[in-house]
């Protein structure tokens, strides 16, 4: 019989729902043991990505990163969240939403009931970018109510600002979405589901007044108010070789801050 592959890139001993409930309670150190929780999304990617994207990147990056941690220090991944606040996208087929209030819900439920295990250290590694303001308040609510227990609401592309001179200049400064990160690293990482016959290039449109979707003098937008085929920026720019360097610049980052967790304590404990 074939072997599941449930966890994906996370190796067998440090996913966290294939321990028995008397390994939980038996762990050593507990209160310094991260727990990382991939939270994504199913949303489109324009017409050459999977809408799996914002669930795959971080999946992957944190497995693989798991997987070269040094084995002396104790640490777990649990199953990604894979849908997530993705109503920007909405009128694209293939999109699954949540509200905030659920997703808000469901993550501090998550972190309350690693709480009641023993566990200390909760890392959100978060692969959309329409849901860190969500993750913010979970993690900040978490901290109030539990005065022990540590939350990081991190976004999975900021722990390696140096990836982003993979980027041309145009789309470090205009690309927000399907473009030539997202393409160049899913296809380093996945490369059956990109379909680079597809790519297109595509930036918002030009506002007067320095208005732009994001940066210093946003406007509230949805994807459809930015972009026909769900694309923000040239996918057509991406290659499997700058995916693979932006791949290792993420994973080697990752590996050094789970073990930068487990190390971790309050200023004032």
């Amino acid at each position: 019989m074939n072997q599941s592959n449930l966890n994906g890139p996370v190796p067998d001993h440090r996913f966290l729902p294939f321990l028995d409930w008397h390994s939980v309670r038996d762990l050593e150190d507990k209160a310094n043991t991260p727990i990382v929780l991939p939270v994504g999304a199913t949303e489109q990617h324009g017409p050459h990505l999977p809408t799996y994207v914002d669930t795959v990147i971080p999946s992957e990056v944190v497995g693989r990163a798991l997987a070269q941690l040094d084995d002396a220090i104790p640490a777990y991944a649990l199953p990604a969240v894979w849908c997530g606040k993705s109503n920007e996208h909405n009128r694209f087929p293939g999109t699954i939403a949540l509200r905030a209030e659920t997703l808000i819900a469901m993550l501090t439920d998550i972190g309350e009931s690693l709480y009641r295990s023993g566990f200390r250290k909760l890392i959100f590694a978060n692969g959309h970018g329409g849901q860190p303001q969500v993750l913010d308040i979970v993690a900040r609510d978490l901290r109030e109510k539990y005065p022990d227990f540590m939350v990081f609401p991190w976004f999975v592309w900021t722990l390696a600002p140096e990836a982003r001179a993979e980027l041309p200049e145009k789309e470090r400064e205009l690309g927000m979405h399907a473009g030539t990160a997202e393409t160049a690293i899913m296809w380093a990482l996945i490369e059956r589901t990109v379909k680079m016959d597809r790519a297109v290039c595509e930036y918002p449109p030009e506002t007067v007044g320095g208005l732009t979707p994001e940066g210093a003098l946003p406007y509230a937008w949805l994807a459809h108010d930015v972009s026909e085929s769900g694309v923000v920026g040239d996918a057509t720019a991406a290659t499997r070789e700058s995916g693979e360097r932006m791949a290792e610049l993420l994973i080697d980052a990752w590996t050094r801050a789970i073990a930068t967790i487990h190390e971790f304590r309050m200023p004032r404990e």
